[in-house]
């Protein structure tokens, strides 16, 4: 992968995002030291949407206090 100085960098900035977008990245280096990758974007992939699954489950009614007894138990106190 090609190493371009930052001072080389911000003078051909343009011709720098092209080569990346074609598909060639690079790294940025300050004093030779690496800073950054330029990669070519690429949208991210479409996520599932919550509620896939709606109206195939049933969430019983008292669902926020079910196991409540075992739990007061576990930490010696009373519901």
């Amino acid at each position: 992968m090609q190493h371009i100085n930052i001072h080389k960098a911000k003078t051909h900035l343009s011709a720098l995002v092209e080569q990346a977008a074609k598909g060639e990245p690079f790294v940025i280096a300050k004093a030779g030291k690496p800073m950054v990758t330029v990669i070519p974007y690429s949208p991210l992939k479409k996520q599932q949407r919550v509620g896939f699954l709606k109206g195939q489950l049933r969430v019983p009614a008292d669902f926020d206090r079910m196991g409540e007894e075992e739990i007061a138990q576990i930490f010696g106190c009373t519901p």
